[in-house]
C-alpha cells in the first residue's frame, strides 16, 4: 500500500454540519485516522434532504463524512463523556464547530484536555467569534448575510446568497490547512496549540479583492451580478443558444477577441481602447457585443474564441460540468462502498489522496472504539 501523507495522525472530530467536517475529511483524505464523534441522534445532514441516494442515505453527509469513522457518545452521559475524553487525550487534533463554551461545560475544552495531552491540536470553528457573537449560531446563510457576501452578489436589484455553503467550504480549508500548520510548528517544539476560526473573518477573506477596494481605496463594493468590478468584457452574454462566459483580462485579449467576432473596431473605439475605459463604458460596449455573439452558438464561440487566445466558455449545469471534466481526462469522482464523492482535487505525487472508506453508518465503528477507549 501506498505511504498516506498523514499516517499515524489520529483526529478525533466532534464536529457536523460542513465546515468542521470537511476539515476532518480533508485530514483523513490525505491519511489520517479520523472518528466522528456523533450524538445519539447523528450528525444532522444524516437528514438533510432530498435529495437521498438509492439506499435512502442524504446525500448532503456523504459530501465531507468518508475516510472516517463512527461512534456515538452522549455527552450527557458520564461514562460516554470519560470515554469522549480519552478520546482527546490519545488524539493528535481535535475538530469542533459547537457555540463558544459548549464543550468546556463537559470539561472538554482545550484548558481540560491540553494538560493531558499537551501535544494537541486543538481545532474550534465558531460562527462569529467568541466575543460579541458567540451566542450567534453559525449557519452559513447568516455569515453570508452579515459579513457582507449577500450584498456583492446576485443582479443589483436583488442580494443573493452563493448557490453552495461556500463560506463553511472556505472555513474547512482553512481549518485544515491551520490545523497542518500548527503541526508542522509541533515537529519542532513538541508542543500543540489551539487553533480558532470564525465564519464572519473568514467571509472578510473570501471577499478578497472586494475587501481590499473597501480597505485601500474607500469604495463599498455593489452587486453586478455575472459583471467583474475592475475588468471588462469580464461576464456572461448572449450567444444564439445560451449564456456564454468571456474572460478578456488585458487590452490585447480585448483585441483578439473583436477580432474573433468579426467586430475589429470596437478595439480602437475611443470608448473600449482600454479596460479602464470599457468598465466605464460597458452599458454601451454590451449590446454590441451580443449583436456579434447572436450568430454563433456557445460550443463555437468557445472554439473560436479559445483559438485565438481568448478564454470562453459555456455555463454549465452541474451534470454537464461533471461530463465536461471527464472528456478532459480528469478524474473527479470516486467511487467506494456504493458511494460516489467528488475526489480530493490536489494530486501528490507520492503520497497521493485516498478514498478508503465510505461515509459511515451512524455508529458503525461504536463497538470497536469503545472498546479500545476502554482498554
Amino acid at each position: 500500500m501506498d505511504e498516506r501523507a498523514l499516517d499515524g495522525l489520529l483526529v478525533a472530530d466532534f464536529s457536523r454540519i460542513l465546515a468542521g467536517p470537511l476539515a476532518g475529511m480533508t485530514l483523513g483524505d490525505l491519511g489520517a485516522d479520523v472518528i466522528k464523534v456523533e450524538a445519539p441522534a447523528g450528525d444532522d445532514t444524516r437528514r438533510w434532504g432530498p435529495p437521498f441516494d438509492a439506499q435512502g442515505r442524504a446525500t448532503y453527509h456523504h459530501a465531507v463524512n468518508r475516510n472516517k469513522r463512527s461512534v456515538v457518545l452522549d455527552l450527557k452521559d458520564p461514562g460516554d463523556r470519560e470515554l469522549a475524553r480519552s478520546l482527546c487525550v490519545r488524539a493528535d487534533v481535535v475538530l469542533a464547530n459547537f457555540r463558544p463554551g459548549m464543550l468546556e461545560r463537559y470539561a472538554l475544552g482545550y484548558a481540560d484536555v491540553s494538560p493531558q495531552n499537551p501535544g494537541v491540536v486543538y481545532c474550534e470553528i465558531s460562527g462569529f467569534g467568541e466575543a460579541g457573537g458567540r451566542d450567534l449560531p453559525g449557519y452559513d446563510p447568516l455569515a453570508q448575510a452579515l459579513g457582507g457576501l449577500m450584498s456583492v452578489t446576485g443582479p443589483p436589484e436583488t442580494p443573493y446568497k452563493v448557490g453552495v455553503a461556500l463560506v463553511d467550504v472556505i472555513a474547512g480549508l482553512y481549518a485544515a490547512t491551520a490545523v497542518l500548520a500548527a503541526l508542522r510548528e509541533r515537529d519542532r517544539s513538541g508542543r500543540g496549540q489551539r487553533v480558532a476560526i470564525n465564519l464572519l473573518h473568514v467571509t472578510r477573506a473570501a471577499l478578497a479583492n472586494q475587501a481590499a477596494g473597501w480597505l485601500g481605496g474607500g469604495i463599498a463594493p455593489r452587486r453586478l451580478g455575472n459583471v467583474h468590478p475592475s475588468i471588462e468584457p469580464f461576464a456572461t452574454y448572449k450567444a444564439a443558444d445560451g449564456d456564454l462566459m468571456i474572460g478578456a483580462g488585458n487590452d490585447r485579449q480585448f483585441r483578439s477577441l473583436a477580432d474573433a467576432i468579426g467586430a475589429p473596431d470596437l478595439a480602437d473605439d475611443p470608448r473600449f481602447s482600454t479596460n479602464d475605459l470599457r468598465v466605464a463604458n460597458r452599458k454601451k460596449l454590451r449590446p454590441l457585443l451580443e449583436r456579434c455573439l447572436q450568430g454563433r452558438s456557445c460550443a463555437e464561440w468557445s472554439e473560436r474564441l479559445g483559438s485565438a487566445g481568448v478564454p470562453a466558455g459555456a455555463v454549465q449545469t452541474v451534470p454537464e460540468a461533471f461530463d465536461y471534466a471527464r472528456e478532459l481526462g480528469l478524474e473527479v469522482v470516486d467511487e467506494v462502498g456504493g458511494v460516489r464523492t467528488v475526489s480530493f482535487p490536489v494530486h501528490l505525487s507520492r503520497t497521493p489522496a485516498t478514498t478508503r472508506r465510505p461515509p459511515p453508518a451512524l455508529d458503525e465503528d461504536g463497538v470497536k472504539i469503545r472498546e479500545w477507549l476502554q482498554s
